[in-house]
């Protein structure tokens, strides 16, 4: 029996920079690892790359030029309501750069006392003290400094109002601040808005839009078309952006598809097996410490080979043992256990035997574990490769 289930390492690769041939690198990288670590490819295997290499190799970038060129044109009367945007300095900040080169005014609401992916912006404990209620209230800029004016980010040893404050003014915009949970809040300042949330930009749309809002955009739309030449992606314009240099940005991936099936199809060629390949960005997870919800992207794989779509269909080993396999134990109870595995139904959903089994997409799923395996800093594994992920106790 084998004694070894799922296998995960970090595949070290040379610096990618723009215009280098990704698929080659990769491949040779994954065939370099194998023959020095003394590993063999198997079926089913599978290769994960990180989105940044990816952007990084095609050239994907715009200017904050770019993005001030794009938001004048959508929004000629020059004052811009932000709504939910994330903080942080690497996913937001040079994007509000290019919002305010391309306005004079920003009015900006702020979700509390969070944003979207789990950033603090107040410390929570005293809404119960000074008797706010974040489902209703509306905090003032005001009211915010004599209040919250205090509070720093525990990671960061930031306050992200100063410093969004400092980003806009810098470019001679004008702005001012509002913190509230309903977006329609921002309608009685102006009615030309940019949505910047990522998972809920569909609603927060749909409200803008039924309650007077005029000029509506969201993150989405900006630079989802070419300014003056530059770079774009169609499906997510800024959502997944994030800092390159000061005055650039590098753009969630767009050209994967042709990528992920390249480096399949060499995989089979050099090692003869059928091996998966996907393109992964911010793992789905959550810290326990911060509270921050990892998945700043708009996905965790925008592109990936047929055989990764779906999610798992698994069984609950402890749930059989303590029930339908009680009275069993040693070699009789693991041959039984392989024989449920075994017998199990094609689609198990609703059934008891999978509850806790984690049922999310297996990209969603891997993309995590390639996350967290290949870090953001200073690791240099910007492939991961997954073995036996889809093995399961029945296999020998």
């Amino acid at each position: 029996m084998r004694t070894v289930g799922t296998v995960v390492r970090g595949i070290r690769t040379s610096i990618i920079k723009e215009g280098d041939d990704l698929s080659s690198i990769v491949v040779e990288s994954l065939i370099n690892a194998s023959q020095n670590e003394h590993f063999e490819f198997k079926d089913r295997d599978v290769i994960a790359i990180t989105e940044a290499v990816v952007g990084i190799a095609n050239g994907n970038y715009v200017t904050v030029d770019n993005i001030a060129a794009d938001i004048k044109d959508k929004y000629p009367n020059g004052h811009i309501g932000i709504v939910f945007p994330i903080l942080s300095r690497n996913r937001f900040a040079l994007c509000l750069k290019g919002f305010a080169r391309g306005c004079k005014k920003i009015t900006m609401l702020i979700s509390y006392p969070s944003d979207e992916v789990g950033n603090p912006i107040l410390q929570e404990d005293r809404l119960e003290k000074y008797n706010i209620n974040p489902y209703s209230d509306i905090i003032t800029e005001k009211q915010y400094k004599e209040l919250f004016g205090d509070f720093i980010h525990m990671f960061t040893g930031i306050n992200m109002i100063d410093y969004y404050r400092e980003v806009a003014e810098k470019e001679n915009c004008e702005i001012e601040f509002i913190l509230a949970n309903n977006p329609k809040v921002i309608l009685n300042y102006t009615k030309d808005v940019l949505y910047c949330d990522i998972h809920s930009r569909e609603k927060t749309k749909i409200i803008l839009k039924e309650n007077g809002g005029e000029t509506i955009y969201g993150m989405c739309d900006i630079m989802n078309s070419s300014i003056n030449g530059s770079s774009y992606n169609p499906d997510y314009g800024l959502l997944g952006s994030n800092r390159s240099t000061e005055e650039k940005l590098k753009l969630f991936p767009t050209d994967g598809e042709n990528l992920v099936l390249d480096i399949q199809r060499k995989m089979k060629e050099s090692t003869g097996k059928d091996i998966e390949v996907m393109i992964y960005g911010d793992g789905a997870f959550k810290d326990p410490v911060g509270g921050i919800w990892e998945l700043a992207d708009p996905v965790v794989s925008p592109f990936y080979t047929p055989g990764l779509e779906g999610t798992p269909n698994e069984i609950k080993l402890k749930y059989v043992s303590d029930n339908k396999l009680v009275n069993l134990r040693g070699e009789e109870l693991n041959e039984a256990m392989r024989n449920e595995i075994k017998n199990k139904e094609s689609d198990l959903k609703g059934n008891i035997i999978t509850q806790g089994t984690t049922p999310r997409r297996i990209t969603d799923l891997l993309g995590s574990l390639c996350d967290l395996t290949s870090g953001s800093g200073d690791k240099g594994t910007p492939v991961v490769l997954v073995q036996g992920y889809f093995d399961n106790y029945a296999d020998i």
